[in-house]
């Protein structure tokens, strides 16, 4: 009986030391997430949609 607690205790030492190792982890990975840019930053205009845009077909 002593045996299987002791294995059972060793498992469940693994396991929360993975869980720790997890949790550092993911906590770093998400601090170290950056946003990419500034939209205002990166915003392009479609100038179809502007009101001086100019078509190059023609309609016969």
């Amino acid at each position: 009986m002593k045996k299987a607690l002791k294995v059972i205790a060793i498992i469940a030492a693994i396991a929360g030391a993975a869980f720790g190792i997890y949790v550092l982890v993911k906590k770093y990975v998400d601090s170290k997430r950056v946003v990419i840019g500034n939209d205002a930053e990166n915003y392009v205009s479609c100038s179809c949609c502007d009101d001086t845009f100019v078509t190059e077909s023609t309609v016969a």
